[in-house]
């Protein structure tokens, strides 16, 4: 046997043979992941907004102690009805449109993380910290978002604040790399060409590329193409209607939901969170109280209450959403005027009967509570609500994110003496 060649480590440059690695693959990748991530990031903290996190001593905040990163919370609206199922739509679906776009500027940067020495001088080192916290962190948020979207709960802790506080590190390092490297790549964009690789400063460029088996315009067209194929089959979970049928992807997607009223989507069935049937049957009861009064309605008493009907989605953080549904039930304004507190009613603490769960208890602000559309459901689409869609008796509230839509409600409480 001859002497084998000695292995080439992936420190060394003629490790990396790739013909299309270089700063303009580089660049167009970036620019399209520049765009793509700020919005990402915009419609996430938005996200973190809906929540109202600031309410009732932190009912609804998953994420104690955020302390300035709360900086630029503002009390939700609750218009237009549809936005929640907006921009967490948005948010969901481009993050899952963006991994092949993620995956190839990763390919297209890897000799980077190999380049030795670590560090040439302090700012070198910052320029690589900045990296290993920018590469760190983009997988960190896209695959615990991606876990989240298809409801597989496998990391350690809660998501909300492992994907909050995971965002920020991010977003800082995501900023100083833009500054850093900003522009380099507009000059390789307009340049359109590489240089050799003796006068690359960027280290991209093969010292001894392979021969080419596609062009880079090539490339850039299979890594257009797996996005375009995740959109696809994604984005129906946020459209609604026919769509919902090419969603493969969606954990919800796909699936015939039945016929029939309460024929619609749900993440978690009664049964799951420990609702029993004979916990809403006839011995059960609505407390409402605020004001130092409190009232209890049975469910025959709810119904001689006025009623009104609103056309609202529901949509959930993990990014579908269903199409408007007709509810009907009492407006939530009309129980605050039961203990003394109509004409200007104050935010409310709903609670479950469940006897588990993140959101068994949920804030919602006053402007939620006044606006008219805002119910107490008790039937959806003319029917009576089923168990796993909150009968007895739910809330309903346009704008607002699915899980402060509580599901059970046995307990309303309006004031801040929460």
């Amino acid at each position: 046997m001859g002497d084998r060649p000695p292995l080439t480590p992936p420190t060394s440059p003629s490790f990396w043979r790739s013909p299309l690695r270089g700063p303009w693959l580089t660049a167009v990748l970036g620019a399209v992941l520049l765009a793509g991530i700020t919005l990402l990031s915009v419609t996430g903290l938005l996200s973190y907004a809906a929540y109202n996190p600031d309410l009732a001593g932190g009912v609804n905040d998953k994420t104690p102690g955020k302390g300035l990163l709360g900086f630029y919370l503002f009390s939700w609206p609750t218009g237009p009805h549809w936005l929640y199922r907006l921009t967490q739509g948005l948010h969901v679906t481009l993050g899952i449109t963006l991994v092949p776009v993620l995956l190839a500027k990763l390919w297209s940067v890897i000799p980077k993380l190999f380049t030795l020495p670590p560090a040439r001088s302090v700012g070198h080192a910052l320029e690589r910290m900045s990296l290993l916290l920018l590469v760190g962190g983009v997988l960190f948020e896209f695959v615990t978002g991606l876990l989240n979207i298809q409801l597989e709960y496998v990391f350690p802790g809660s998501f909300y604040p492992l994907h909050f506080y995971g965002a920020w590190v991010f977003i800082g390092a995501f900023a100083v790399h833009v500054v850093l490297r900003l522009p380099r790549a507009v000059r390789a964009l307009r340049e359109r060409r590489d240089p050799p690789a003796a006068a690359d400063d960027t280290g991209l460029v093969a010292a001894l590329p392979d021969r080419p088996t596609v062009t880079r315009r090539g490339a850039l067209g299979l890594v257009g193409a797996g996005a375009l194929v995740l959109f696809a089959t994604s984005a129906g979970q946020s459209i609604g209607g026919w769509w919902r049928r090419t969603a493969l992807l969606a954990p919800h997607g796909g699936r015939d939901p039945g016929s029939g009223p309460n024929a619609f989507q749900i993440n978690k069935t009664a049964a799951a969170l420990g609702v029993r049937a004979r916990d809403t049957g006839d011995d059960w009861r609505l407390t409402v109280e605020g004001g130092g009064r409190r009232v209890r309605l049975s469910r025959a008493g709810l119904l001689t209450l006025p009623q009104h009907e609103a056309a609202l989605p529901i949509a959930c953080v993990e990014g579908w959403s269903t199409d408007d549904q007709q509810w009907g039930g009492v407006r939530l304004r009309d129980l605050a005027a039961l203990v003394g507190l109509g004409a200007h009613a104050p935010g409310v603490l709903v609670e479950s009967l469940q006897p588990h769960g993140a959101f068994r208890r949920a804030a919602l602000r006053d402007n939620q509570v006044r606006d008219p559309r805002s119910l107490l459901a008790l039937r959806v689409g003319g029917a009576e609500l089923s168990l796993d869609h909150g009968y007895p008796a739910r809330i309903i509230v346009p704008a607002a994110p699915g899980v402060l839509n509580t599901k059970w409600v046995s307990r309303l409480t309006f004031g801040e003496e929460w």
